[in-house]
């Protein structure tokens, strides 16, 4: 059985699709072992509690980035989880959490990388113009945005769009493309050459 650890800042919807892709078999054999958040008040954390789910606040309490990770490292580990999913989790990682768990966490993006990094990614799409944009789902690396693409989806800029209702249509194929990448990566049938993510070459 496959142990994931849901990192979130927020209302954690791409968390909540990542548990309803587990509870119906869409990630099999896996299951979320561990929900953290750096906010106590976040909404996806009630949510996770809600669902007998394994869910604790980490918060920073003013402490240095690298302190603050090696105590949610060491959560992780203690819930013995193979894959880090950041599902809306608004703080950057230090170099020290991504080598604990080298090609393991995974994130998702509202743009299709590497157009639009960073944050309000809808909202840049929008203003560039752009007829075409999407989401992505790539590992993390100590770049922004930056680690090896596993899964894109598109989604068509219409005439009638604003930022919120192209956030709202990129939101929607996030929830289906994040546990769509998870299934992959645990699957282990992947190879990572330079940043390409590529099938397992054939015995």
């Amino acid at each position: 059985m496959h142990k994931l650890g849901i990192l979130l800042s927020g209302r954690g919807s791409n968390f909540l699709a990542i548990a309803d892709a587990v509870a119906s078999g869409r990630i099999p054999d896996a299951q979320i072992a561990i929900v953290i958040s750096n906010l106590a008040a976040a909404p996806g954390l009630a949510a996770a509690c809600e669902r007998g789910l394994n869910a604790i606040a980490i918060e920073t309490n003013r402490r240095k980035r690298a302190e603050h990770d090696q105590e949610i490292i060491a959560t992780l580990k203690a819930h013995n989880v193979d894959l880090v999913c950041l599902a809306g989790y608004m703080r950057l990682l230090s170099p020290g959490f991504i080598q604990a768990f080298p090609q393991r966490i995974l994130n998702i993006h509202p743009s299709l990388l590497p157009a639009f990094p960073g944050l309000d990614a809808q909202t840049q799409a929008f203003e560039y113009g752009v007829q075409v944009t999407g989401c992505t789902v790539h590992f993390v690396d100590e770049q922004l945005d930056h680690g090896a693409i596993i899964l894109q989806r598109s989604v068509s800029v219409l005439p009638t769009d604003d930022p919120h209702t192209l956030a709202t249509r990129i939101l929607d194929q996030e929830h289906i493309a994040y546990s769509e990448a998870i299934a992959r990566v645990l699957s282990g049938t992947y190879r990572i050459v330079g940043r390409r993510y590529l099938p397992k070459s054939q015995p």
